[in-house]
């Protein structure tokens, strides 16, 4: 790896095999070193862990929601906090984190090299906030919630249309979490969000592990208790009358809830909810979505205009999803070439596997021929 990362910049070395072995031995002596003080580090953890139950500043007996709270320390820059929880804490790839953040993988290894570096230089204890403490970090660790159950619910470098392992995590964090702060309406939106969102797991995928779109879903085979809870969630978030991002997104997954069909969505109701949403979160990723919400409550060229606006405009540009909402708006409205096209553009950023299987299937039924590419 360190080869190809480097010869192509700094050109051949004079002996190749000599270097590539002499790399390997750094490499090794550098891991026996860290393995080496592996031991004495985690005593020390387990000390300071140990000390912070006693003064009771442990949240509520969990270790790994503790370490969220840990890790979103108000010294880092918002952006690395939340980096750093999701690679540390939550355990995902680097490569997963910049997919989800829309962000390259170069840039999102940096932050994480930097924040540690903050850590080290600064000399920041990474302990268990005080209860008084905790609202200042509590923005970052429901992002990192979020964006954990995201990577479940959608995951990459994996075959399957749902990873239950990150679902079920995020949920029982975000469970935890509300019975910490039961009376904070972002920590109940996030909780009803996870719940509405789970509940249509079972019919993402077809008998043959194909993924069904949510207009395609039958929504019988939705988990009727977690709709159940999750609409109770969203109405007692809501009654408090300070709304979020979170109880919004809660409130749009609601509205698909409370359809029997597909047909019955109440696309007007939401389109209107992800305009509120964007009054906090006026992000492409929100634009995108109101977008598509309007080509469903009055025409798919509507949707069309906005979607064509972002995608000039953004990142989004590198997000597979803008790419296959243009596609099924451009088949909507009879430019069947132009749709095979936008799904080659979904192609080319290499979604996962239920994803890809899922883009070839609407090319091939548009007739298109597909590229080589498709064929592998």
């Amino acid at each position: 790896m360190a080869a190809l990362e480097q010869w192509p910049r700094d050109g051949l070395p004079a002996n190749p095999g000599g270097w590539v072995v002499a790399v390997a031995r750094h490499r090794a002596l550098d891991h026996l070193r860290r393995e080496s003080a592996r031991a004495g580090k985690e005593r020390q953890a387990a000390r300071e862990w140990t000390a912070a139950e006693l003064d009771g500043s442990a949240v509520a007996g969990d270790d790994q929601l503790a370490l969220l709270f840990a890790c979103c320390h108000p010294a880092l820059d918002p952006a690395s906090r939340v980096i750093l929880t999701l690679r540390v804490v939550c355990g995902l790839p680097t490569a997963s984190i910049a997919r989800l953040l829309l962000l390259p993988e170069p840039t999102v290894a940096q932050r994480i090299v930097r924040a540690k570096r903050k850590i080290r230089d600064a000399g920041i204890r990474l302990r268990v906030p005080d209860p008084g403490e905790r609202p200042a970090r509590l923005a970052p660790v429901l992002r990192a919630i979020y964006l954990t159950f995201t990577e479940g619910h959608s995951p990459h470098g994996t075959g399957a249309v749902v990873r239950d392992d990150l679902c079920g995590e995020a949920l029982r964090l975000a469970g935890r979490l509300h019975r910490l702060l039961p009376d904070e309406p972002e920590v109940t939106g996030l909780l009803a969000l996870i719940l509405l969102t789970s509940a249509r797991s079972a019919a993402r995928a077809d008998q043959d592990g194909a993924l069904v779109l949510l207009p395609d879903q039958d929504h019988s085979r939705w988990d009727r208790g977690r709709l159940d809870q999750g609409r109770s969630l969203v109405e007692a978030a809501l009654a408090q009358h300070d709304p979020g991002p979170y109880q919004l997104q809660a409130a749009i997954a609601a509205c698909h809830a409370d359809a029997a069909t597909a047909a019955g969505t109440d696309w007007r109701q939401i389109a209107a909810l992800y305009s509120d949403l964007l009054r906090f979160d006026p992000s492409p990723v929100i634009a995108a979505n109101r977008a598509v919400a309007l080509a469903y409550a009055e025409a798919p060229t509507a949707g069309l205009a906005i979607l064509d606006t972002v995608a000039a405009s953004s990142q989004l540009i590198r997000w597979p999803q803008l790419h296959i909402a243009r596609a099924t708006l451009l088949a909507q409205c009879g430019r069947r070439q132009d749709a095979a096209a936008a799904y080659r553009d979904a192609l080319a950023l290499e979604p996962a596997e239920p994803g890809r299987r899922h883009i070839t299937g609407q090319i091939a039924a548009r007739g298109a021929a597909p590229t080589p590419t498709e064929e592998t």
